[in-house]
């Protein structure tokens, strides 16, 4: 059995406050030991950057922009080889993997254009021989900190663009799945990375407190559950950092009764039990609008029972285990708390067992019908295989559910009516909305974030929000005079 330390300075450092089990969740079975790093680790892996970033930093634009590319090709080279790290500790079916390892690379893609996103703005004579220009320049030390569900795609999402734009960066990414991040790590380095530009901290709490603490680090990046995103960010911004904090979500897609309830349906199963339902992206609640209600459970109801679930090996599975035993168990409770509350269980994944892999982190999909919006299986985050069906009597009751809610990071409506589409995009107070797109990430070009308690900050995450995020901007206005000064003027300077 492995033991998992942590990347600094280019290389593998050993240390920290002790080692905690990584398991596979198929089996069940501890796969290896992730050493937990403490303040010394984080104290050390700053340390590192801090030494890094002014070369980094001196370095042209275009020559990081050249890394970049040499990145983006090795992770292609090593795609499968990644894609197996996440299966084997996330559990998540390798197809799905390697998607999410794509999105991840669309932000190295993304970054890879960085010459031209840095580019300033310049103003000849915005005064009489005075002239005006603007520049983008890094920060200093930033750093991330990424859940378990997606062990690739969300460090990619930070760190190229962080330090594309010139800055040196701590990475912390989940203890349930470290292997896939250090494999990043290490191939950013073969591609030409300075040592000490990307590290990489195992660990908990301890190392979470002491990257918010440290006065080192400039920026946080962080993606996991609303109630640890909002300490992260009032700490964060308290120390004075600048923080971008993703939270949870409560996914609503709207059916309308004119909608192709073939296309919804095969929709939802894809967007509500994909990845085991362990997205913050994940549809957990369809909204059904009038005479859509009863057609839409008759066709998702054999459908959920007929769902292929086997290890993230099988290339037949279509849906993984759980994470860990212990979130196995709180999904489950949570189909306890729907039926003590009324809710209809037309699926129930309680039962499943899995031939050969009973001591694996397996739960079967399940299926509510008729939830209400008092209910906690509405209200709060499940973060499994549970899709709620809520029955809406009209469009603006069902624009209302999704308005309500205290989550606000993604949306969908199915319909063929362009004026009602429309409407829903225009209205919906929701970051992120899929027109017949269940689940709508935006492109690398654009941005990721929700709104309300689904993001604490400013910016989202990646695409030129990231570009401004990882960036401070200065100003200058400029004059070479020459000939005779005209002496001291004791007014607020204004342009002539």
């Amino acid at each position: 059995m492995a033991d998992i330390q942590h990347f600094i300075d280019g290389k593998s450092a050993k240390g920290g406050v002790g080692f905690a089990d990584v398991f596979n969740p198929a089996s069940g079975k501890v796969a290896s030991r992730v050493a937990m790093g403490g303040t010394a680790e984080v104290e050390a892996a700053v340390a590192a950057a801090q030494k890094a970033f002014p070369a980094w930093a001196a370095t042209t634009p275009l020559r990081r922009a050249r890394v970049m590319f040499r990145f983006k090709e090795l992770i292609e080279k090593h795609a499968d080889e990644l894609a197996k790290l996440i299966t084997n500790e996330h559990g998540k079916v390798h197809s799905d993997a390697l998607g999410s390892l794509q999105r991840g690379l669309e932000v190295v893609e993304f970054a890879t254009g960085i010459p031209h996103l840095l580019k300033g703005e310049y103003s000849e004579n915005v005064g009489t021989d005075v002239d005006g220009y603007s520049l983008r320049q890094p920060i200093g030390v930033c750093a991330g900190i990424t859940p378990f569900n997606f062990p690739a795609m969300v460090p990619l999402w930070m760190f190229p663009v962080a330090v594309t734009c010139g800055n040196t960066f701590v990475l912390k990414p989940s203890e349930k799945v470290p292997s896939c991040p250090l494999r990043l790590a290490e191939l950013f380095l073969e591609a030409g990375g300075p040592p000490g530009v990307l590290n990489v901290v195992n660990g908990g709490k301890d190392a979470v407190d002491a990257i918010l603490a440290h006065p080192g680090i400039g920026a946080i990046s962080f993606v996991g559950s609303t109630p640890i995103a909002e300490h992260i960010y009032r700490t964060g911004t308290a120390a004075g950092k600048r923080v971008q904090a993703l939270g949870g979500a409560k996914n609503h897609m709207v059916v309308m009764p004119d909608a192709d309830l073939d296309q919804a349906t095969d929709a939802l199963m894809g967007a509500a039990y994909g990845s085991a339902g362990e997205r913050c992206m994940a549809v957990s609640v369809a909204v059904a609008v009038g005479a859509a209600a009863d057609p839409l459970i008759a066709k998702l109801a054999p459908r959920v029972r007929a769902l292929k679930v086997g290890p993230g090996n099988d290339p037949e599975a279509e849906m993984g285990p759980l994470v860990t035993g212990a979130h196995r168990d709180k999904v489950k409770s949570y189909v306890d708390i729907g039926l003590q509350e009324g809710a209809e269980l037309v699926v129930d994944g309680r039962g499943m067992k899995l031939q050969g892999y009973e001591d694996g982190f397996f739960l079967g999909a399940s299926l509510f019908d008729k939830v209400t919006p008092n209910m906690r299986i509405y209200k709060e985050e499940i973060f499994g295989p549970v899709l709620c069906v809520v029955r809406a009597k009209s469009f603006d009751e069902a624009l209302k559910l999704v308005n309500d809610h205290e989550y606000g990071n993604g949306t969908a409506v199915f319909t063929r009516d362009g004026d009602a589409a429309r409407a829903f995009v225009n209205r919906v107070q929701v970051g992120m909305v899929g027109v017949n797109v269940p689940i709508p990430v935006p492109m690398a070009f654009y941005s990721f974030g929700g709104w309300k308690r689904s993001l604490f900050g400013d910016h989202h995450i990646h695409g030129m929000e990231g570009v401004r995020f990882y960036t401070r901007l200065k100003t200058v206005t400029s004059r070479w005079p020459t000939g005779i000064r005209a002496g001291a003027e004791f007014i607020m300077p204004t342009m002539k």
